[in-house]
């Protein structure tokens, strides 16, 4: 059997002429042993073995683009769905309020100033006149702004939000015309507004 595997893996070579005879050629055969052949296998069996890792290697690292492009992908959806309700927002005239109702925005806009203008108003101190005086100018102004566009408005005369201003401000006009325009406003009416105050912005 050594003999067989010896011929399977002998290849046919031709060498220099003989000595003492020109005319005939040496025939031979260079036989390769099992080590070296054995030794030329393992070779390639570890290159192949070498390509397979690179391959898998630079797979791995490929694998996640597509899931960070799909990622980029859903982070560049969000972001045109913001602005475009961004802009929709813009020009939309109604506005969604903290209680979830939608609302125009123009009245919602109007009755935060009442709030914010008669709060500070009725929290100033009346013996700093100068100041007492800017703050109760500026509400007065509001409330004549509120009045003249959104008084008896169909749209917002059921809201809690217009009946409770409605209110307060019925209660700050009903104890002037009683009082007089320069009487100090008593605590308790100063505090039931406060607190009218404090519920319509809950439903602004």
């Amino acid at each position: 059997m050594a003999h067989v595997l010896a011929a399977k893996i002998c290849h046919p070579s031709i060498s220099k002429l003989l000595p003492g005879n020109k005319n005939r050629w040496r025939f031979g055969c260079h036989a390769v042993l099992p080590s070296q052949e054995g030794s030329s296998s393992c070779r390639r069996v570890m290159l192949c073995k070498s390509l397979v890792v690179a391959v898998l290697s630079l797979n791995c690292r490929l694998a996640p683009l597509p899931v960070l492009a799909e990622d980029k992908s859903n982070e560049e959806k969000e972001e045109e769905e913001g602005v475009v309700g961004a802009i929709k927002s813009l020009f939309d005239p109604n506005e969604k309020t903290r209680s979830g109702k939608v609302l125009p925005k123009a009245y919602l806009k109007s009755a935060r100033e009442v709030v914010k203008t008669l709060r500070e108003s009725l929290k100033e101190d009346p013996k700093d006149i100068a100041k007492f005086r800017r703050t109760a100018d500026a509400a007065k102004e509001s409330i004549r702004e509120y009045l003249s566009n959104w008084k008896g408005q169909e749209k917002v005369a059921s809201e809690e939000s217009y009946v409770v201003l409605e209110k307060a401000i019925r209660s700050l006009a009903s104890f002037y015309s009683k009082a007089g325009p320069s009487a100090p406003l008593p605590d308790e009416v100063k505090s039931e507004i406060l607190n009218d105050l404090n519920t319509a912005e809950e439903f602004l």
